[in-house]
């Protein structure tokens, strides 16, 4: 199997396990993904790959099952030379990054798992309500991937992206056809539904943030709870949106990157660490060149109170002019992504 993996960025390294729908050229030119890729990347090195079946890896594998998929994570980060790194599960490869972090706490500091679940689609006791479900969806991959006809679109599509515009959804059309086989993705799909890894997430020791899609009708909301509920200590972010792949136009996308900010590693370094999270909003907004009244006008202060923050900001960034707290604040990533 020849697996092929990519990095973008600088920083404290940032892995997702991958999804199906992926390719790691194409991705650069895709609406879908384009923006994941350029937020995940601002403030950390991160690391992406094409699972077996998938993109620029091997396509028709010999095997396709989840214990391809951790043994997948395990040689790309020893591809790598990852001594120790965070982790990002989202959607299916959820349940590999839960594996991989049990499997290797020494190598896994933070942990984040968003869309995701602990049971799969047959896992979860609906009995043949979900058999049939299950033989429906994958009838439609069957004859349907990578097509543009309606009937598979209604079912599958419009559930990964039901708040698209007509445009996004023949991007979605465009990527199937650049990711997977439908053969590879009717594999790749079924494995999915009878993964459990229930019964292992309560080892998992590392620090856990799980955020879902209040509405995300490709996994439910109530598993994503569940899972979150499975961990130790883990955080659970509810995000406003009926979004299974996090738009770039919605406030949900924002929300996860402001979430991701907060937990993982970045190079924006200590002396950002030390500032409140509403100090961290006077420095975004500080970064993208507002005046005192403009801040005072987002943040819904008095100038006073804005020229005093950013008196107390400064000091704390050990710089001496808001010109040179400017500076420091834009090489470390703020200012970048668009409110």
């Amino acid at each position: 199997m020849r697996l092929a993996y990519a990095s973008v960025g600088d920083g404290p390294a940032l892995v997702k396990a991958p999804n199906w729908l992926s390719h790691l050229e194409y991705e650069w030119e895709s609406p879908i993904w384009r923006h994941w890729i350029e937020g995940l990347s601002r403030l950390r090195r991160y690391i992406r790959y094409d699972a077996r079946g998938c993109g620029l890896s091997d396509r028709d594998p010999p095997e396709i099952s989840f214990e391809a998929s951790v043994r997948d994570l395990e040689a790309v980060v020893d591809a790598m030379k990852l001594d120790r790194f965070a982790l990002l599960g989202m959607s299916q490869g959820g349940g590999t990054a839960i594996a991989y972090a049990i499997r290797h706490p020494e190598r896994v500091s933070h942990l984040v798992l968003y869309g995701a679940q602990a049971r799969g689609h047959l896992m979860r006791g609906r009995g043949d309500k979900a058999i049939d479900e299950a033989l429906l969806v994958s009838k439609l991959v069957e004859i349907g991937w990578g097509t543009r006809n309606p009937a598979f679109r209604q079912v599958f599509a419009n559930q990964f992206l039901p708040d698209a515009s007509p445009e996004l959804l023949l991007a979605f059309d465009e990527l199937q056809r650049h990711s997977s086989l439908p053969r590879d993705a009717l594999r790749i799909m079924q494995t999915v539904m009878q993964a459990d890894v229930s019964a292992q997430a309560p080892a998992i020791a590392c620090p856990t943030l799980v955020l879902h899609a209040t509405k995300d009708a490709i996994i439910p909301f109530d598993e994503g709870r569940l899972l979150a509920s499975l961990i130790p200590g883990a955080r659970f972010v509810a995000l406003e949106s009926a979004n299974h792949v996090l738009l770039e136009t919605e406030p949900a996308w924002r929300r996860f990157l402001d979430e991701l900010d907060v937990f993982l590693p970045s190079r924006r370094g200590k002396d950002f660490e030390a500032l409140s999270a509403r100090e961290r909003e006077l420095v975004e907004l500080l970064a993208r060149g507002l005046d005192n009244h403009q801040i005072a006008a987002h943040l819904e202060l008095t100038e006073k109170t804005v020229r005093n923050m950013v008196s107390t900001v400064l000091g704390k960034l050990l710089v001496e002019t808001r010109a040179q707290a400017i500076i420091k604040a834009r090489e470390a990533g703020y200012g970048v992504a668009p409110a």
